[in-house]
């Protein structure tokens, strides 16, 4: 969330740089959380005053029992007693205000960096680097996935809706083999500054709440209500929270960590989109980075971040090009964001496979991660950033339908033949 302090002491700064978004709800919600900040800060002093004047009457009322003055000390005591029903009135009133205080900051979102490009929505999104395509695609690349990997019989989706429903997927042999060596891949690439984690796959409320998904996008998790979990929909989730609620050294800052885990999203906006294949799946696989910092490291971080999921896709030797996401487009917690799209020949698509974000303060402000610096007095909230390092079904797709052979075989990867147990051409089952 952002800093309720910028409400009060910049109210014109929050509104210009959230008018950015162009969403006239967020600038009525501000101007209601500043309505509320206000109202909150008022009974927080008008309660203070009443607290003083009570505990003031009860020195007094002692003073008139030491001195044998049981009358005037009952009469203090009334006053007394009534002041404190005024007293927790308000302080009932206060707590009422601050939880809509809180709520209105859950659901007011980051403010843009000032680098990132203006624009109403994702058409407006521009390249900044590539495209990377070939002079041309040869007609056997121009077959979708779905019918290459069901003819190599890899890719088993029937069978996967017959299991859990629509939208699943389910890859088998050699398409197994290679959703899985992807993730290697991701990881043993990163491996040289990020510590690989395995987190849980099911998280708290509070997790999600820390991360931004909560509760906007609650339509969007799978929740375990009986339990008060939820599934996770990206190990940012888990990452984010490893140090929750602590008070980290300035110098162990920053801190990188790595995840492969599977992710579960509803995908309650997904009516309408082409679902076929790998292209959306409500459980997938994916290799998260991420990096808890100090706000002086974030710039260097997220380009840091983006060049390793580029270093990715580029060994692959798939066409790719990279997008900057503009202030109409940016997920509610970003600050500021790129996204890395493959070109898929068989869809005639370009397809978000890398999405790197810095979020500023607020999934840390959220979740309570601060650093101090020895010698200075208090603490400062951390800043997070994270990408996807690889997600694997669009990855999955685009090799399906860049690396298809004249005869409708599949070649692997340069890259990935290490990990293939030998298969260096994906031939039918």
């Amino acid at each position: 969330m952002i800093d309720v302090r910028l409400l009060r002491t910049d109210p014109e700064g929050v509104r210009a740089a959230l008018a950015r978004r162009g969403s006239a709800d967020v600038l009525e919600q501000v101007a209601r959380a500043i309505e509320v900040e206000g109202l909150v800060r008022e009974q927080q002093a008008s309660r203070d005053s009443l607290r003083a004047e009570v505990n003031d009457l009860s020195k007094q009322v002692g003073l008139k029992r030491r001195d044998g003055d049981a009358s005037g000390a009952e009469e203090l005591q009334a006053r007394s007693r009534a002041l404190g029903a005024q007293e927790s009135a308000l302080a009932a009133e206060a707590d009422e205000l601050a939880a809509e205080l809180r709520e209105l900051l859950l659901r007011i979102p980051n403010l843009p960096h000032p680098d990132a490009p203006d624009g109403a929505n994702d058409h407006d999104n521009p390249v900044i680097k590539g495209p990377f395509l070939p002079a041309s695609f040869p007609e056997h690349q121009r077959v979708p996935h779905w019918e290459t990997a069901a003819a190599l019989g890899i890719l088993d989706n029937e069978r996967a809706t017959k299991i859990s429903g629509a939208m699943f997927t389910m890859q088998r042999g050699a398409g197994a083999t290679l959703a899985r060596a992807l993730c290697q891949y991701a990881l043993d690439m990163n491996s040289d500054a990020f510590e690989e984690i395995r987190p849980p796959s099911l998280v708290t409320t509070a997790t999600l709440t820390a991360t931004g998904q909560l509760p906007k996008f609650a339509d969007d998790a799978y929740a375990i209500e009986r339990d008060d979990l939820w599934c996770i929909p990206t190990a940012e989730v888990p990452l984010t929270s490893l140090y929750a609620g602590e008070v980290l050294e300035v110098g162990v800052l920053p801190q990188r960590l790595m995840a492969h885990t599977s992710c579960y999203r509803r995908e309650a906006g997904s009516a309408g989109r082409d679902t076929r294949g790998m292209l959306r799946a409500h459980e997938f696989d994916k290799v998260e980075i991420l990096a808890v910092a100090t706000p002086e490291q974030g710039t260097e971080l997220l380009i840091e971040l983006r060049d390793r999921a580029e270093r990715l896709i580029s060994g692959l030797r798939l066409p790719y090009r990279i997008i900057e996401i503009c202030t109409g487009d940016l997920g509610q917690s970003h600050h500021r964001s790129f996204d890395i799209e493959v070109y898929a020949p068989g869809c005639d698509n370009w397809l978000e496979v890398s999405s790197v974000s810095w979020f500023s303060d607020y999934q840390a402000r959220r979740a309570d991660i601060r650093f101090k610096v020895p010698g200075e007095k208090g603490t400062t909230v951390c800043n997070t950033l994270n990408g996807s390092a690889l997600a694997v079904p669009r990855v999955w797709a685009a090799i399906m339908e860049n690396y298809r052979q004249a005869d409708g075989s599949v070649a692997i990867p340069e890259v990935l033949k290490q990990y293939m147990r030998g298969i260096e051409v994906i031939t039918p089952r």
